[in-house]
């Protein structure tokens, strides 16, 4: 007997008739209220009572309520409003399982990250700027200013999916990569550190990435202490989470010269305020949250639940995204 498998993502044609031949084998149901935007929150469903499997942004209060979903499987790399040990507890305590699509957004987030870097580094954003307006020929600022990343020194503000993805693409340019997280077992082609090491890590570093989630322990992680233990030349970036930044403090330090630059792609608000000073802040260029973006996104994380549907209705172990 197949699954009956609940989705509230509003796909695009292509992904959603993908995801109908491969679930063909179970009882598809759609929410009848669908977003495809992943980041928003589900309204509750009742059609859930039926479901074996969650497969979107279900909401919390359903999760909870109906047990007798086997495994859900969340659209994003981030699950801020089931990260609680209450809804771990529940779920394992009735033997479910939980998956993010951590792995559908590390390359894009990534690749990102190493764009703005190499942007930085070869002055590309003021010489983009110059044409737009004056069109001044800065030979010798533009030449001379700019930098290699080879042999430079990147920390990493948690390490994950994102941060393997990360590492294997600055691998080649010969960086040291330094990263800090709670669980310090070590990972091939970086140096694994403990926080009570962060600060000497942060005054080493040429380029400081944060990719921490959204949790009570992450919040307001990068304050005015920890910026000012960055050395001026410094460069930040935050493909995380916006909560996890004072951005007071972080205008403070970019205003006053006590870093060199930001690339920003989250914030605490969003969309950002036209009004916002970060759009404005000496040396601060802003993105809006699109580094996790790709043309095929929809196709990606319909082939991710599947490959985990395989998976789960075989019994095996390796589901990709695993959190419970």
């Amino acid at each position: 007997m197949g699954l009956t498998i609940w989705c509230n993502t509003e796909f695009s044609e292509s992904a959603r008739d993908l995801l109908i031949e491969g679930t063909r084998e179970h009882r598809l149901i759609w929410a009848e209220a669908r977003s495809a935007n992943v980041l928003e929150s589900g309204t509750r469903d009742p059609q859930i009572a039926e479901a074996d499997v969650l497969f979107g942004q279900p909401a919390v209060e359903d999760c909870f309520e109906y047990e007798n979903v086997q495994w859900m499987e969340v659209t994003t790399s981030g699950y801020a409003r089931y990260d609680s040990p209450e809804f771990k507890e529940t779920l394992r305590d009735r033997g479910g399982v939980f998956t993010c699509a951590a792995e559908v957004f590390a390359d894009p987030c990534a690749q990102h990250v190493l764009a703005m870097m190499l942007a930085l580094g070869r002055n590309i954003l003021p010489s983009h700027e110059a044409q737009l307006t004056d069109r001044a020929w800065a030979y010798e600022k533009r030449r001379y200013d700019s930098v290699l990343l080879t042999g430079q020194t990147v920390l990493m503000l948690g390490y994950g999916a994102i941060g393997r993805r990360l590492t294997e693409l600055l691998m080649p340019f010969g960086m040291k990569l330094i990263a800090v997280r709670r669980q310090t077992r070590s990972e091939r082609g970086v140096k694994i550190i403990s926080e009570e090491n962060l600060s000497s890590a942060l005054a080493e570093a040429d380029h400081v990435v944060n990719i921490l989630p959204d949790n009570t322990s992450t919040r307001g992680y990068v304050n005015t202490r920890r910026l000012a233990c960055c050395r001026p030349d410094a460069k930040f970036y935050n493909v995380g989470r916006g909560i996890t930044v004072d951005e007071r403090a972080l205008i403070e330090a970019l205003e006053s010269g006590r870093l060199a630059a930001a690339y920003l792609d989250v914030f605490i608000e969003e969309p950002l305020p036209p009004e916002h000073p970060l759009w404005t802040t000496r040396n601060c260029y802003v993105t809006p949250h699109t580094a996790g973006g790709r043309r095929d996104q929809d196709e990606a994380l319909v082939k991710h639940f599947l490959a985990n549907l395989d998976r789960f209705t075989r019994g095996e172990e390796g589901m990709t995204g695993r959190i419970v």
